[in-house]
């Protein structure tokens, strides 16, 4: 829904969304703990922060209505809307759930071939959802509008689900 109004380009956003994502966790595997020491972030008040994001995705996905999508629809299909690198690359593809996952692991990563192994599954993960996203239109096609509708706001109460869980974690680990 996000690619609505752009078929032409959705095969370019999902590589450049996949590739964003790959250079985030990329990026946090390797300078994760010392960009969050630097600044004083702890893992729980990352968690939190990115709870509430995947919450408000959540609900303003099941907030919706279908007329509102449609007028949204002419105002987001101009030429310079690109959802490629937000929100798809972060925070649905690499979000604070990857992010956390990716420094804990490189946390207890103890020589370089746990590092290398890490490394190799990250970039599985990016090419199997970049298949996903890549297979994306087809499946569209076949449920129709009305069945993208109903996984839209399936996904939204799932992702606003996965928000709330992430704030609990945070808390839980601080209390």
């Amino acid at each position: 829904s996000m690619t609505r109004g752009m078929e032409g380009r959705r095969r370019a956003l999902a590589i450049r969304a996949s590739l964003a994502a790959a250079l985030i966790l990329a990026v946090f595997a390797l300078t994760g703990g010392a960009i969050f020491a630097f600044f004083g972030i702890t893992l729980p008040a990352f968690q939190i922060a990115g709870g509430i994001l995947f919450t408000s995705l959540g609900l303003s996905t099941l907030r919706e209505d279908d007329h509102a999508e449609e007028r949204a629809d002419a105002a987001e299909a101009r030429p310079t809307r690109d959802p490629s690198i937000v929100p798809l690359g972060m925070p649905l593809i690499a979000g604070p759930g990857a992010i956390s996952t990716v420094m804990v692991l490189v946390g207890q990563a103890r020589d370089g071939g746990h590092r290398t192994a890490l490394a190799i599954a990250i970039a599985a993960n990016v090419v199997l959802t970049l298949l996903f996203l890549l297979a994306a239109p087809a499946l569209v096609r076949r449920i129709g509008a009305t069945g993208q509708r109903i996984v839209s706001k399936i996904m939204g109460l799932i992702t606003a689900v996965i928000g709330v869980q992430f704030v609990l974690n945070g808390v839980e680990t601080v209390a």
